[in-house]
């Protein structure tokens, strides 16, 4: 009597516990995927906008407080932007785009004056201190370009990426971010760049040409509104890359993630400029919110594995998920990832800490700061941890499209040295 007792109950146990999740499809995980990626390119798109009018305000009224109202909705408008870089990889229609909004680095004497110790020639770039805001015609490929009206048209179709050089960056974020900020001369030390709001002022004008700056200025934050409305078409209903991941798969998600983790932002972004100390080797290199930045491209590929974004509103996207996917199969595996995604997000909340109560990324990295070298490398060494991770997810699901692109700072940072 006990034993078929001791049956029942467990048998109504049995029935008690939820049952599994059913395993997600490719197409539901890809629509969430896209779904996140409108949502994340709208929010930019409203915080370029956002950008676009307080640099209007600017213009109108150059004043030191109109000049802060601007910096600070540009450090606003990056926070959507830099969770949506775990789209640029593997997404080709997004890789082809993102050099007209983040390229970087960038040569700035291209764009304006710079400080003498930024020098006055480079070996590989003939534009190296064209300064086209000073100088109304400029020499490309040895050809007189006439640079008298600075429009966006002049910015996209022939300053950037002039001479097919990728440092003669003209247009996007951290154009506007030099022209907000000006360089930083700081070194390692403490302090961003210190360009005055009388730079753009009219009536009481510093550094010359200041009627040419605001229009340099009012072009470059136009065309960033006009090339991110085009990415949120791509990602509409029967947008080019809504559609493309038709034939891409869910194998774009996970390219997305490791090469973001590894190659760019663990290797290229960060490894790099710790290996050298050099502050020039960092993404915001005027406005010192790097380590911003860093955090929020972290933020974005945990996003895509988890189908969750939380906008700018405060609603949330999201819907069947590649963690779902990975649980249905292997729950230890997917509990595994997140882990680490978590692990991540830890150390890069430590850095924001550092960046917000002690110093910013470009002290951090300097040579001889033992500490923050030390809290960068943590969160390399956790970004590396996550793309095995994200490996051991392609094994399972047997994946052979997935690409996880690498670097020397990585996987041979002898070569950064030669």
């Amino acid at each position: 009597m006990r034993i078929l007792r001791l049956s029942v109950l467990l048998g109504a146990h049995a029935m008690a516990m939820p049952a599994l999740a059913a395993e997600p499809t490719s197409e539901a995980i890809l629509a969430t995927y896209a779904d996140i990626a409108l949502a994340g390119y709208s929010d930019s798109l409203t915080g370029a906008e956002a950008l676009a009018t307080t640099i209007d305000a600017f213009l109108a009224a150059p004043t030191e407080g109109t000049l802060a109202a601007a910096r600070d909705a540009y450090i606003d408008a990056r926070v959507p932007y830099q969770q949506t870089e775990a789209y640029r990889f593997g997404n080709p229609i997004v890789d082809d785009w993102e050099g007209r909004v983040n390229a970087w680095p960038l040569d700035e004497g291209l764009i304006d004056y710079v400080d003498a110790s930024y020098g006055i020639e480079s070996d590989e770039n003939g534009l190296y201190t064209a300064n086209v805001i000073a100088n109304p015609t400029i020499a490309i490929d040895g050809k007189d370009v006439d640079a008298s009206k600075l429009t966006p048209e002049f910015l996209g179709g022939t300053l950037q990426e002039a001479g097919g050089i990728e440092a003669n960056v003209a247009t996007g974020y951290h154009a506007i971010e030099f022209l907000l900020w000006g360089q930083d001369t700081h070194g390692t030390g403490a302090g961003a760049g210190e360009r005055p709001a009388t730079d753009y002022d009219l009536a009481a004008c510093t550094n010359g040409h200041c009627d040419r700056r605001a229009e340099y200025l009012k072009s470059a934050s136009d065309l960033l509104v006009a090339d991110l409305k085009e990415m949120v078409a791509n990602w509409g209903d029967g947008g080019a890359a809504r559609v493309a991941l038709e034939d891409l798969g869910i194998s774009a998600i996970l390219t997305g993630m490791g090469s973001l983790s590894y190659g760019e932002l663990a290797g290229q972004r960060m490894k790099l400029g710790l290996l050298v100390h050099d502050p020039e080797e960092e993404h915001e290199c005027f406005s010192d919110t790097t380590y911003l930045v860093y955090r929020n491209d972290a933020i974005g590929v945990r996003n895509v594995y988890l189908g969750s974004y939380t906008r700018t509103d405060g609603s949330v996207a999201n819907g069947p998920s590649m963690s779902e996917l990975v649980a249905a199969k292997d729950p230890a595996l997917d509990a595994e990832l997140r882990g680490l995604l978590d692990d991540t997000m830890a150390k890069f909340d430590l850095m924001k800490v550092r960046g917000d109560t002690v110093e910013k990324y470009d002290q951090m990295i300097g040579e001889g700061n033992t500490e923050g070298n030390a809290v960068v490398q943590a969160a390399i060494d956790a970004l590396v941890a996550q793309t095995r991770g994200v490996e051991r997810v392609v094994a399972l699901l047997k994946l052979d499209k997935v690409t996880v692109e690498g670097s020397d700072s990585l996987d041979n940072p002898d070569a950064v040295f030669q």
